[in-house]
């Protein structure tokens, strides 16, 4: 005899709150990952050198 199982039993998993949480915990670490470094990189900028034109002749 044929085992019937549900559609919703016969997954292997289903979209749930746990995994949405994880994608959206990831997805704003990157965010501050990527804004930390933006500001390092600014903080971090060697200012440029201001070179004095001496006239020559």
């Amino acid at each position: 005899m044929t085992k019937i199982i549900p559609e919703d039993k016969a997954r292997q998993g289903r979209w749930g709150w746990h995994g949405f949480r994880i994608l959206i915990a990831a997805l704003l670490l990157a965010f501050i990952a990527w804004g930390a470094a933006k500001i390092y990189g600014e903080v971090i900028k060697s200012p440029t050198t201001q070179q004095n034109s001496i006239p020559q002749g």
